[in-house]
């Protein structure tokens, strides 16, 4: 399967790891976020992050199911 990149862009110097799945519409819900990585579904970095709530800052990439996400500062 081809990757697929997008770009998030944070307000703010964070957002939670759980709320970016939700955001970027790679699940419905911040809860059903909170089960994907807690399954170890989700990667930061290259590294299964199993924290839910991990603080996803501008310059980090997320991976899940065959998608990237390129984490940016608003207006960058």
């Amino acid at each position: 399967m081809k990757k697929q990149t997008q770009t998030f862009e944070v307000e703010g110097d964070h957002i939670e790891l759980n709320q970016l799945l939700k955001l970027a519409g790679l699940c419905g819900s911040g809860g059903e976020g909170k089960h994907l990585v807690a399954a170890g579904l989700v990667q930061v970095d290259g590294q299964v992050e199993l924290r839910k709530t991990c603080k996803i800052r501008p310059g980090q990439r997320v991976r899940f199911d065959g998608h990237e996400i390129e984490v940016r500062a608003a207006g960058s």
